[in-house]
């Protein structure tokens, strides 16, 4: 790939493409949908950029890069935050050693020349005056304007795009003249049991069956509980407890003892009881639910493991 372009007489230095591999496991529906938003059935007909919805943790950034793999185009991916500036999302003037100004292209900018797709990734942090300096790049005009370099940058007609968007309270509202820019909405949900092994064991396919199963019982019972734990969460356990396991393989108490505490310390105490805490958020929004402890899920009543778990010989002791 050439490492700079010239447009309107300015020369731009080229970001590099992103290398990240990305296979998406399960929810092939949404997969489908993602690639029919990049189609274009004639040549009066544009591609759409639609806004990826979904907890943190769940995928969405993973999804936009399998459809440009699959696409076969060059990958790109812009990270938004709070503090984005229009320059920032478009051209940058640095002082190089010579001292003169060069102007170096976002991600977005050099996928827009080049081709290629950019992921513009958790773009609900990003404020209303960089989503301005995008609006005629996202509708029929598909250009951008860079007012530090002075030019009108040109989309490739093989450019395309998709927004990640975090569904939780840490982001800003998007105007509605952007949002009418960014469609469709392509929701993502918690993967069914058997993806989310399969999920687990690609990332981690060197990981014990049993650490696994006890990650994706935890996992499936926070989805069904409404709460905020993600395969991320998941992989980050498992993570943590294998190289635990490897460093102290002795452990008195074996495997389960040292997932537990692997969760404990990633997730927090919380996370030991998924029903109280599944109690306390439903009792914020006025509701109640089945109180069902973790150590029930996983253990039997006999197990040591198990919170409740008496010793018969204790109770022996104290009877007498």
């Amino acid at each position: 790939m050439a490492k700079h372009v010239e447009i309107s007489g300015v020369k731009l230095h080229l970001a590099e493409p992103d290398p990240t591999e990305g296979q998406w496991i399960g929810q092939g529906e949404v997969l489908k949908q993602l690639l029919a938003c990049w189609l274009v059935v004639d040549p009066r007909d544009l591609p759409l950029t639609p806004r990826l919805v979904g907890a943190p943790g769940i995928g969405k950034t993973t999804l936009a890069i399998a459809g440009a793999r699959l696409r076969k185009q060059p990958l790109y991916i812009y990270q938004c935050t709070s503090d984005t500036r229009p320059e920032d999302l478009l051209v940058t003037p640095v002082l190089a050693e010579s001292g003169k100004i060069i102007y170096h292209a976002s991600p977005l900018v050099t996928a827009m020349v080049t081709g290629g797709i950019c992921i513009l990734d958790e773009g609900n942090r990003m404020n209303e005056k960089s989503w301005a300096s995008l609006a005629s790049l996202l509708d029929h005009r598909r250009y951008a304007e860079s007012i530090v370099a002075g030019i009108t940058i040109p989309a490739h007609p093989d450019f395309r795009c998709a927004v990640t968007m975090n569904d939780d309270e840490s982001t800003f509202e998007i105007p509605d003249y952007i949002l009418s820019r960014l469609q469709p909405t392509l929701e993502l949900g918690h993967p069914a049991r058997e993806d989310e092994l399969s999920i687990l064991k690609y990332h981690l396919p060197f990981a014990d069956i049993q650490m696994l199963d006890l990650t994706v019982e935890f996992l499936q019972q926070a989805h069904e509980l409404k709460l905020d734990f993600s395969t991320r969460d998941g992989i980050n356990v498992l993570r943590y407890a294998i190289k635990r396991a490897s460093q102290d393989p002795s452990h008195p108490l074996g495997k389960d003892a040292i997932w537990l505490d692997s969760l404990k310390r990633c997730l927090g105490e919380d996370a030991l009881d998924l029903s109280t805490l599944a109690e306390r958020k439903r009792a914020t929004l006025g509701g109640n639910v089945v109180p069902m402890g973790l150590g029930d899920f996983f253990f039997s009543p006999d197990n040591p493991l198990h919170p409740d778990y008496q010793d018969d010989e204790d109770d022996d002791e104290e009877d007498e």
